[in-house]
């Protein structure tokens, strides 16, 4: 096992769901620690935060509660442990890849398919209080109105959240899920696209496919894709030596400027 990796105490607190531990491999999510492990029970994917109050911890907590209810697209949770130090969950281990976004990928058609199935699910009781206004500072006066409904939400599309396996497509990290309107989860994959290297045009034909963005009110589709450039200006400013993130903003400029709509 690498060096780097949590020391005997953390472990120990796992211990009683996996028995001895053979080996770590650490994956790319953002998370204090994410690894598939193999141990005397099996095989989990293990997702590890600091456990300090704060959003991060929120998100451990969320995704906890959320898990029961998204289970038939997303892996199971099996067992969760927590001390003073760690909160630690541990789930199904599915073997698949993240998704291909870009403009050639056989992934499309699965990709807005469980769009789709995301936007079928009931809101459950637990998130009825979770309502997205992450948007809300970034977009015109009165537009926040616009993103509001009774949707659950992932709230995280991008390519490592939406994996392919051989039976069908995954979707993970649900640290952030809320209640909005339904057409964001759609809105995200547009921006997406267009960073993977779709037109606008290609980015928002693909998406007519996801049922929330065929019903949506095209003014809130506009609020949001102004909320979402200053957004993602706000994020590059924070982080500027992050090529991804400037690879993002110019999606999320192109796709307004597609919609014909001017972010001050």
């Amino acid at each position: 096992m690498a060096g780097d990796l949590p020391g005997p105490d953390f472990w120990a607190l796992i211990r009683p769901h996996t028995g001895e531990v053979t080996d770590v491999r650490p994956t790319e999510y953002r998370s204090d620690l994410t690894a598939a492990v193999e141990c005397e029970t099996g095989r989990f994917f293990v997702k590890a935060m600091r456990n300090r109050p704060g959003g991060r911890r929120d998100q451990m907590l969320r995704e906890r509660s959320i898990n029961p209810f998204v289970r038939p697209i997303a892996p199971a949770l099996l067992w969760a442990a927590e001390d003073e130090d760690w909160i630690v969950l541990g789930f199904e281990f599915v073997r698949a890849r993240k998704a291909e976004f870009h403009p050639d990928s056989p992934d499309l058609p699965a990709v807005v398919a469980l769009l789709n199935r995301i936007g079928e699910m009931a809101l459950p009781e637990v998130a009825h209080d979770w309502r997205e206004s992450r948007w809300d500072r970034f977009a015109d006066e009165g537009a926040p109105s616009l993103f509001r409904g009774d949707a659950l939400l992932h709230a995280d599309i991008n390519p490592s959240n939406l994996l392919v396996g051989s039976h069908g497509m995954w979707a993970v990290d649900w640290a952030w899920p809320t209640r909005g309107a339904a057409f964001i989860d759609p809105a995200m994959l547009v921006v997406q696209l267009i960073s993977a290297g779709h037109s606008a045009e290609s980015a928002e034909a693909w998406t007519a496919g996801c049922k929330a963005w065929a019903n949506a009110d095209p003014k809130a589709i506009d609020a949001f894709a102004v909320a979402t450039v200053r957004m993602w200006r706000e994020v590059a400013d924070r982080w500027p030596d992050g090529s991804w993130t400037r690879v993002i903003v110019s999606a999320a400029e192109a796709w307004a400027a597609h919609r014909g709509v001017v972010v001050a």
